[in-house]
Parts: structure tokens; sequence; C-alpha cells
């Protein structure tokens, strides 16, 4: 989630144990507050239980580890992308960019229609993952899916000198429209010319956008239930868009996975809320861009802007939109091969505010498995196992045309959801979602739910409510997940948590003052022995292993700490060189004989690192650290030279989305609300290290980082 958008109402109402509270038992408080403490030091900052042991006894076989072959750059504070020397940037697809020759090439006053940005490049790059049409040219010709996540109304509507009314009054269609087109996804060919350079191929067949108004049809638990009937969809099995796609995910088949996160916004509910709605802050007042304030307006078709009003005005759910919040906070998937299919949202992997969805290893004969996180404060952590056993047979077969959606059904509608409770010594369990599974007081969860006894459908609606009452803890903020394919090693940031209270302060509470009261939530929350560290803005990355003989358990360790270099907090020991806070994208990038590069990229607002740097993307090498101490492979005072800062992005930005082409020639970022970049405001694709002269209209973009001499990225 961009910090941009961030809305401090959202955190988790229980009073299950946190995070920090878990990890403060194994450090005291006078060594956190000592500062420049190694992490090899803390015992399970180090790792323990299982985890460890399993480094311990691979790291005496692993072979000379790769080694990043770039200096750390100093902090940048410029309205230019950043780079080491040696290597090129370039901007490709920014916002704006026309998808077919229908539509019109971008200039810098163009004023948006809701048509032209049906056909265009969505707004505020995310999460994106590449296709290839082929074996032999994957790292030259390939789909980029990208997800759009929010729209920043300011530039939008630049040249009327802002939106109509975005705060009060009635919100004119048209800009509602275009507004609403503006967010989902898209799907766009890009290649590589002959001189390096790349370039998006215009009126491609396979380029298309999914935005908030696109039908999609529900799969899984969810479809057809009561919970989903609208008038739109009186069957329920269909409805319309999909909203604030923040991170993503992609299938073993050759699919992608797009992720609803702060969809709650866009609706308003001014009668009495749901639990699960209010659970997860759905608005009162007013949506976040007032699109329900445009329903009656001459030309509205299918009540394309009265659905986002959900007060109910009906006798019956089929007679309003009540439940059409219902039909959001999925994972969605989208075969980009097939121009024609229509996107599936997948309910059994839970409703929530999902950052992304990332597949774990991949072993024949065995489930097919999915990690996500809740990326709110005090949310939590969660997988799903499949039922089907995965066949190798069912693999990604580019170039070929067939249904890629049938298999999604086959992997993804059945199964078990989990999600995490971290224990104080290393290890872990995962709880099971499921209508007979027990609660403290040894009701089932249905019952607790005050559902029916085999409600399935019922337990994902109320995710949220679900893994409050199954005990799970609550962290400090889940974003992004990544998987080492090899050793099946999970990492996941926990980016930063604002309402983290003193130690011995009084929690606080939501909706009348007490954690028991229906939608009830902690507005903050103490420090206890598992979040060290009150008013929490830097953020970690977690790693964990699942044990191999049961699906329920896994031992975890924390990777890295972010901090300023001269915090008293500073507990990874980092430097000038590579102080962050806030981790945010991530991404595994697997280089082969079980060794890889970890990309960490940055959403910061924390001042002690924002005052000496813009957000960055960091590399490290998990197996080199391991390799130098003989110990855990985690990132501390004195390993300090494997993790480096490899790019910074311009002033006002996120830098999020990450891939490299399959050769690892090129790596592709995206940078996300910027202030006054690129620095051409009408070209398509540009250097992306040029700063402006003057002010432009921004747009975010991705980018393209290459090596001079065409080697390898990073190494």
């Amino acid at each position: 989630m961009s910090k941009e958008i961030e809305n401090h109402s959202n955190l988790n109402p229980s009073n299950n144990e946190p995070f920090s509270s878990v990890m403060a038992r194994h450090v005291s408080r006078r060594d956190i507050m000592r500062g420049g403490l190694s992490l090899a030091a803390l015992g399970m900052l180090g790792g323990f239980g299982g985890l460890n042991m399993a480094r311990a006894q691979e790291s005496g076989a692993q072979k000379t580890p790769l080694a990043l072959a770039f200096e750390s750059l100093r902090g940048s504070r410029t309205d230019a992308v950043v780079v080491p020397e040696g290597y090129t940037a370039q901007v490709l697809i920014p916002w704006g960019t026309p998808l077919d020759e229908q539509g019109p090439t971008w200039h810098h006053e163009q004023e948006m229609t809701a048509e032209t940005q049906a056909r265009s490049v969505g707004m505020h790059h995310d999460g994106m993952h590449a296709f290839p049409l082929g074996k032999d040219n994957a790292s030259r010709d390939f789909l980029l899916a990208l997800n759009n996540e929010y729209i920043d109304q300011k530039a939008l509507w630049a040249p009327r000198g802002g939106p109509t009314n975005a705060d009060a009054g009635q919100r004119p269609a048209d800009e509602v429209r275009t507004e609403i087109n503006a967010h989902g996804v898209t799907i766009v060919r890009v290649r590589k010319q002959e001189d390096g350079h790349w370039v998006h191929v215009l009126g491609d067949a396979h380029n298309r956008r999914f935005t908030s108004a696109t039908p999609i049809d529900l799969a899984g638990p969810v479809a057809g239930s009561d919970y989903v009937r609208t008038r739109y969809s009186a069957e329920g099995t269909r409805t319309r868009g999909t909203n604030n796609n923040c991170a993503n995910g992609f299938t073993p088949w050759g699919t992608y996975l797009t992720c609803e996160e702060n969809w709650p916004e866009v609706f308003v509910n001014r009668g009495e809320l749901n639990i699960d709605d209010a659970r997860l802050g759905l608005p009162t007042e007013r949506g976040r861009y007032g699109w329900e304030t445009a329903a009656g307006t001459d030309g509205e078709r299918e009540d394309e802007f009265a659905r986002f009003d959900v007060t109910p005005q009906g006798e019956e759910p089929r007679d309003d939109y009540r439940n059409e919040t219902r039909t959001f906070g999925y994972v969605v998937e989208i075969d980009p091969y097939d121009g024609q299919s229509r996107a599936v949202k997948r309910t059994a992997l839970g409703r929530f505010r999902h950052e992304g969805c990332w597949p774990g290893k991949l072993t024949a004969g065995e489930p097919v498995v999915f990690y996500s996180g809740h990326d709110s404060r005090n949310e939590y952590i969660y997988k799903f196992v499949s039922d089907a056993k995965w066949d190798p047979t069912d693999a990604n077969r580019p170039g070929e045309g067939y249904d890629r959606l049938a298999l999604g059904a086959k992997y993804m509608d059945q199964g078990t959801l989990y999600v995490a409770r971290f224990n104080a010594d290393g290890s872990g369990e995962w709880l099971p979602l499921e209508p007979d599974a027990r609660v403290a007081d040894g009701r089932t969860l249905a019952q607790a739910l005050s559902l029916a006894e085999d409600d399935r459908a019922g337990v994902i609606v109320h995710t949220c409510d679900a893994a409050d009452l199954l005990g799970a803890t609550p962290m400090d903020r889940p974003e992004w997940g990544t998987v080492d394919p090899v050793s099946g090693e999970v990492y996941m940031t926990l980016t930063n948590n604002a309402d983290r209270t003193a130690e011995n302060t009084q929690p606080t509470y939501t909706h009348g003052g007490d954690i028991d009261a229906a939608g009830a939530g902690y507005a903050t929350a103490p420090t206890n022995a598992a979040n060290p560290r009150a008013d929490n803005e830097s953020g970690q990355i977690l790693r964990w292993r699942e044990r191999g003989d049961d699906v329920t358990r896994f031992d975890w360790e924390v990777f890295v700490f972010g901090a300023a270099a001269d915090d008293t907090t500073n507990l990874s020991g980092l430097t000038e060189h590579n102080q962050f806070a806030s981790p945010d994208g991530l991404w595994y990038d697997a280089r082969g004989d079980g060794q890889g590069i970890l990309w960490i990229e940055t959403d910061n607002g924390y001042d002690g690192v924002a005052e000496q740097t813009n957000d960055q993307v960091l590399a490290v090498v998990p197996n080199a650290l391991s390799h130098d101490s003989g110990q855990a492979s985690v990132v501390d005072a004195g390993n300090q030279q494997h993790l480096k800062r490899f790019a910074v992005g311009p002033n006002g930005c996120e830098v999020t989305g990450i891939f490299a082409t399959p050769d690892k020639t090129a790596l592709f970022i995206n940078i996300q609300h910027p202030g006054n970049w690129p620095a051409n405001p009408d070209a398509a694709t540009q250097d992306a290290t040029r700063a402006a002269a003057d002010n432009v209209r921004p747009r975010a973009a991705t980018v393209v980082i290459q090596k001079d001499d065409g080697g390898q990225v990073g190494v």
C-alpha cells in the first residue's frame, strides 16, 4: 500500500498478542535500546530452532556465493532515477500511453476522457510480472501485466485545474468514469529493439485493460452464495471491477494474480455496517473519490455509480447493492494470453486487504501453496494450500492456446486457508480457517462467528474475524512476500506500524471504546514482549521455512531490521550506505545453483532515512551472509558489505514492482507517484536518470535498468 493513501483507521481490532511482543520476549529492552546490536548476538534474531539448524547444515555444502558487482550508491534527493556507474535506466509505458491506434498520442496538456483512459496505460504502476510469448525470445519480447493501484486526482485533472467536487457535492459522471478506468490492471506487449531500447507494441492483440468497471466472475466458496447476491448478479456469480490493486503474484500455469487491497475506501454505507465491513474499515459518509455521488446522473448505465453506495435500500439483497463490498477483497486471476477471457476472483484465498499473493516452492505430487499478507497495522499473514496436487504437465506452455483459468479453478477453488501464529521460541503454527476449527473457548469457528456449521463461504467473508478468533499473531503491516524456489524459504516485509505505543500504555479502541463491541478494533496498542519498537517507523523483513513433515508448522527469524544508521534501535547495524525504512516491494531473483539476489524496495515516510535519501532499491545475496559468518544468514553489523543500495527513485515517489528478464540482463521496476518526473512530459520513452528543467505533469512509469555492456544486472 502506498503511503500516499494509507488510512490510519485501518487496523486490527482484536487483542491477539502482536508480533512485537513475541519478539521482545527474546530481546531485552536494555539490549534493544543500546543500538548497534548484531542479530547474530541476539539468539532468536539470528535464527533458531529448525530454521537455524537447517541453514547451518546447508552452509558447509554451499559453493562460493554470488558477489554483487557494484558500489553501493549514496543517498539521493533529486527529480531523477539514480543507478550505479555502468548502468542505464529507461522510462517505459508511463501513465496515459495508448495501447492501440484508436487512442490519442499522449501530450502533457491532454485532458483524459473515460474512453481514452480505457485504451491507455492506467495510473500509478505497482506490482507486475512478465509472461513470455515463446521460449526462444523470452528475454526480448513478452507480455507485461501491471497493476494500476490508485489515482492522483491533481495530475489526472491537471488541465482542468483539478477534480470537480472532490470532497463534497456531486461528482460529474465523465470524471468518475475516467477515474474508474484509471484503476485496475494493464496488459501490454513490450519488446527490446536491436539497439537495446525497449518499446511497447502498439495495437498488439494482447493489449487490454481491466478496470474498476470490468465484468469479473466469482469462483470458490463464496461464489453463488447469499453473501454476494446483488441487483447486478442475482445469482451471486459475477461482479464489476477490481480495485486498488497493489502487489501481485503469478501461477505456475501462466496466469497473473492481482490483489485487491484498499478497495473498501471507494464504497460508502450510511446505514448500519455489516460486522465484516466494519472490521475492514468501510467509509460511512463518503467514498474516497465520491464515485457514489454520480448515481442518478444522465446516462448512468446499469447502476455503474449507484453500486458504490452499499446502504440497504430495498427489501432484500437482490434489490440493491448491500452485498457489493462482499464481491471485493480477493485475489483476482487473469489469463494474459487470452484477450477474450474474463478475470476470476478466487475467493478461497480469503477476503481482506490483500497486498499480494506469492506461490510457494513447487514440488510434483504436492499441494500448490500461496502466501499473502493483509496490509494494515496489526493484521495477519495467510497461507493457502490447494487440495489438488501439482502436476508438472500443467506448467505454463508459452505460445500455446489453452484454458489456463480452468487450471486456476483446479488449484485455487478448493483448498485450506491458514493464518499464522508466530511463537516466541522461533516456531510458528498455521491455523486453519475452517468452520470446524476450535477457538480458545472450545466452540467451533462457525459457532463463534454465528454461522451454520458448514458455512465455508461465511468464514471466507469474515476472514479477519475468523483469524482474530483463532489467535493469529498481529503483525506490523505485512506487505510483499517472495520465495526462494530451491530452499522454499519465504521472505515477507513488515513495513511499519505507527499505532504501536510505548510499553505499559493503555490501548485505545475504535467504534465505541470496548474491544468486544461489534466491529471494534484497536486504535492504538502498546508494545508487548513481541513488537519491541514503539511507533515502529522503519519496519523489518521476516523469513520462515516450512517444516516438510507438517503443513501446519514453520520456523522463523528476522532477516533484517530497517533503521537510520544513527538510530538507537538500529538492530541490524545499517550504515549510511544501506540505511532504509519501510521495506515494501520484495523479490527473490534466483540465479541458479541454489543462489539468488534478494531485491528490497521501499515506501518510506520515516524522516530519519528520508532526510538522507528518496525511496530506493537494495540488493543482498542471502547465501553470502551465511558463507561469511558460518552461522545464520541474516544481516548484522559484521556483514554490511553485502547489503547494497542499487537504485534510488525521484523525489516524491515510491519504488515498487520488480522482475528481471530470464537472461538477467534487464531489471524492471516501477516508479509510483513521482513528484516531478519524468523529465520530458510528452515522451513515451526517455532517459529515467535525467531531471526535469521545470515543473512537469508527473506520470508513474516502468523503468528498465540495464548494464552498458549487456551483462547480467547486479553481478
